[in-house]
């Protein structure tokens, strides 16, 4: 389940309170700084993965698609989990439920991940990002999904 983030989850988020229904180590810093491209019922904003019935991790685009270099309207995405939850399959299976909607419309998909981020980077791979564009001013991977 990826519900979007509404304002009271923003607020807490935010401000630090605890909401029921949050796994114990949610949320995480990144969690936190999603809240920045949060806007109100915006499709390609935050969403909270659930577990186990608990909110255990985020994902998202960072905003709507925008043409790239070459014309082919184009996104971030981001997305983590608790420690306790990883390993599972679940960031794989979220991260591909939610590049449904970006080739639904033709949008094709990038993510950054540092180099020593191994699960990620196989999170990446088995979601069919294929391509390295090289690194961003963090050190990261700019790894690539192509629209299908």
């Amino acid at each position: 389940m990826l519900p979007l983030w509404d304002a009271a989850t923003v607020t807490a988020l935010r401000s630090g309170e605890r909401m029921p229904g949050w796994h114990p180590s949610f949320p995480r810093d990144d969690d936190v700084d999603a809240t920045a491209v949060w806007t109100e019922n915006d499709p390609w904003g935050p969403r909270s993965i659930v577990v186990d019935g608990l909110v255990a991790g985020s994902i998202g685009f960072f905003g709507p698609p925008t043409p790239a270099d070459d014309g082919v309207p184009e996104v971030e995405v981001g997305y983590g989990l608790v420690a306790e939850v990883r390993g599972r399959g679940i960031a794989t299976r979220a991260l591909l439920w939610s590049l449904t909607h970006c080739d639904r419309q033709g949008v094709r998909v990038r993510a950054s991940i540092a180099p020593d981020n191994k699960a990620s980077l196989r999170v990446a791979a088995k979601a069919g990002f294929t391509t390295i564009r090289g690194t961003n001013g963090d050190g990261e991977l700019v790894m690539v999904r192509p629209v299908p």
